[in-house]
């Protein structure tokens, strides 16, 4: 069993207080960052042990920001430990995130979304290799909402296919990864911070994900859980990593970039800036059913 961290669950930093106060929820966030917890309970390990599927924040060599996907079969991702989950298979090969994770300790981020129950669970912390892939030790467990999780059904995985197809990298969107921007009904947003890297989702109708230039997309912020953890990292830090998946035939488009976060006539706006691109054709064995929108969605503008 991994010890209990020496030290206490950090509060909201700066960035996240500002967004708090700006806004005016500073109370709201106090009560809901309580359930932030540095263990693993043993109904979120239950959670995430019946996970095909996780999402990876966290920073390259370069320092550039990325969100992966790992899959695999139910149990890959496993509590080992009261504060440690192990994550077998590791990132593949392919993978921007590929080299991230060293034994100095990488700063990462998680995500387990079930799009079956709309459920989703957050796990922060510091991971480092092992002998079957990488482990984490948790530093910030908490389960959000299931607003704007589109319903699936998991159809099973097709696992010859995964990463057979070349990974294209770029500066920008090209036509056809536009399309695919502006039909997303999901992503998933890893910013860093002074603590750390954070995953995040964002969910809505097709549309909510806009395409104002091929280097320049936006979105606006729907009303969530008042932590305000990924626009406080755009205001501590701007680094940040969009994920899409083709939910159907297992494609993934990876980008990269710097986010910052405005103030105006339509509530809140982020406008993230692409810097780097990678798609990979059969990047997930995993095939879905196409969506049941969640009824909170606003409608797209």
């Amino acid at each position: 069993m991994s010890a209990r961290p020496p030290h206490p669950v950090p509060a909201y930093h700066q960035g996240s207080r500002a967004v708090q106060e700006r806004v005016g929820v500073e109370d709201l966030a106090a009560h809901v960052g309580r359930s932030i917890t540095p263990g693993i309970r043993p109904v979120a390990a239950a959670f995430l042990e019946a996970q095909p599927m996780l999402a990876l924040g966290a920073a390259d060599r370069e320092g550039r920001v990325w969100a992966s996907l790992l899959t695999g079969p139910p149990g890959f991702t496993r509590a080992v430990g009261p504060h440690t989950v192990s994550v077998a298979g590791g990132v593949p090969a392919h993978d921007p995130l590929a080299d991230a994770i060293t034994p100095d300790g990488t700063p990462v981020g998680t995500l387990a979304l079930d799009p079956r129950t709309r459920r989703r669970m957050r796990l922060n912390g510091t991971a480092r290799p092992s002998a079957r892939g990488f482990t984490i030790e948790a530093e910030q467990v908490f389960s959000n909402c299931p607003k704007y999780l589109q319903k699936r059904e998991w159809y099973g995985s097709d696992p010859a296919g995964r990463g057979t197809g070349t990974v294209r990298h770029g500066e920008a969107l090209t036509p056809d990864q536009e399309r695919r921007v502006r039909a997303a009904d999901t992503f998933f947003v890893a910013s860093a911070g002074p603590d750390g890297v954070d995953t995040s989702h964002r969910g809505g109708d097709p549309g909510f994900l806009r395409v104002d230039t091929p280097r320049e997309l936006s979105w606006r912020d729907y009303p969530g859980n008042a932590m305000f953890l990924t626009l406080g990292n755009l205001e501590a830090d701007g680094r940040a990593g969009l994920l899409l998946l083709d939910w159907e035939t297992g494609t993934t488009l990876q980008l990269s970039g710097l986010a910052h976060t405005e103030y105006g006539p339509e509530g809140r706006v982020t406008r993230f800036r692409v810097e780097r691109t990678a798609e990979t054709p059969a990047g997930s064995p995993l095939r879905w059913s196409p969506p049941e929108y969640s009824p909170a969605n606003p409608a797209a503008a």
